[in-house]
C-alpha cells in the first residue's frame, strides 16, 4: 500500500471490497446507498468470514474510508451514495485491484481460485497471468508501499499455496489456513459450477437490489434483518 495508507480493520475492508464488488456486479446500482452496501457487506454468500454489521459500523467505516480518499461521497441525490477510490488509492492497475478485492472479502484463494471467482468482475485470460499480478504485487518496492499479497506456506493435503492480502497488516504465516486447492474435481467441472453458482447469485441480486431502490423510494425501512440476508 501505499506509504500513507494505514493498514485497514476488518470493517473497513468489508465495506471498501464490497463496494469494488458491486460497481463491477451491479453496475447500474453504483453507487451504493447505505443500505444497499450494508446488504452487501452482509451477505451469507462470497464472504469469508460471513458478517453481520451494524448500519453505524458500516458508517464509522465509510468515514474512516473517506479520510483515507479509499471511498468517495456522492451527495447529489436524495440519499447520499459511496463508490469506490481504491485503484488510485492504493495505486494499482485493474487487474491487481479485482484481485486484492477477492482475497478482501474471500479470504486466502489460490491462482486458480482467484481466476474462478473473478470471472464477473474481470476475465483473466489464464491462471499465469493471475500469478503475473500477484508475484507483482507480492514484490512492490517500499517505494510505493511495500507488498500488498503474501503467498502462504502449502498446507498439508494442498496442492497449491494460497494467496492472501496484506491490506489489514501482517498474516501469521504460521497458523493454519486450511488445505484449499485439494480438490480432485476437473478445472473445467469446477469453472462450470462456479459460472452457474454465479448466474443464481447474479438473478438473487438484482432482485434484491431492485427490493431495495424500491423501498429507498417508498420510504420504507427494509430493516436490519432484511440486511444480513443473502445478496
Amino acid at each position: 500500500m501505499t506509504p500513507s495508507l494505514r493498514p485497514l480493520s476488518a470493517v473497513e475492508a468489508r465495506v471498501l471490497a464490497t463496494l469494488m464488488e458491486k460497481a463491477r456486479t451491479v453496475p447500474d446500482s453504483y453507487p451504493l446507498s447505505l443500505q444497499a452496501l450494508l446488504t452487501g457487506c452482509n451477505q451469507k454468500t462470497t464472504r469469508d468470514p460471513v458478517m453481520n454489521l451494524s448500519e453505524a459500523q458500516v458508517a464509522e467505516a465509510l468515514d474512516e474510508l473517506k479520510g483515507l480518499s479509499l471511498v468517495v461521497e456522492n451527495s447529489g441525490a436524495r440519499v447520499p451514495r459511496y463508490s469506490h477510490n481504491f485503484m488510485r488509492g492504493v495505486g494499482v492497475p485493474e487487474q491487481s485491484a479485482v484481485l486484492l478485492g477477492l482475497l478482501m472479502l474471500r479470504g486466502p484463494q489460490t491462482a486458480g481460485e482467484l481466476r474462478i471467482n473473478s470471472e464477473r468482475w474481470y476475465r483473466f485470460a489464464d491462471i499465469s497471468s493471475v500469478d503475473a499480478f500477484l508475484e507483482e504485487l507480492q514484490d512492490r518496492s517500499a517505494e510505493k508501499g511495500g507488498p500488498l499479497v503474501v503467498k502462504l506456506p502449502r498446507a498439508p493435503g494442498a496442492r497449491e499455496q494460497r494467496w492472501a492480502h496484506l491490506l489489514c497488516g501482517e498474516v501469521d504465516l504460521s497458523s493454519p489456513q486450511g488445505a484449499g486447492g485439494g480438490s480432485g474435481a476437473a478445472e473445467e467441472d469446477v469453472i462450470t459450477l462456479t459460472r452457474r453458482v454465479n448466474e443464481l447469485e447474479a438473478e438473487l441480486q438484482r432482485v434484491n437490489t431492485t427490493l431495495t431502490r424500491l423501498c429507498e423510494q417508498l420510504g420504507v425501512d427494509t430493516g436490519a434483518d432484511a440486511a444480513s440476508g443473502g445478496d
